[in-house]
């Protein structure tokens, strides 16, 4: 299935502003799995030990949120205000 990818602040700094991909991940955990074994500046930016937020169709969701075809996906580090 197509899956769009938008990547923002510092991981969009790492990996650009997003790209489109063909996936079979069922979920937003396999998808960002998926991305990690790409390994290089996405195992780096995606890394399980790093606080990154995901949206599904622009609404935050769990890493358990299934995917479906003309899914767009966002990730992005947490945000603070001042």
């Amino acid at each position: 299935m197509k899956i769009s990818i938008r990547y923002f602040a510092s991981v969009r700094e790492a990996l650009g502003s997003g790209e489109t991909i063909e996936s079979s991940a069922p979920t937003l955990a396999a998808l960002r799995e998926e991305l990690i074994a790409r390994g290089g500046a996405y195992a780096s930016a995606l890394a399980h030990g790093k606080a990154v937020r995901m949206a599904l169709d622009q609404v935050m969701s769990a890493e358990s949120a299934p995917l479906r075809d003309g899914s767009e996906v966002a990730f992005f580090p947490p945000v603070t205000g001042g």
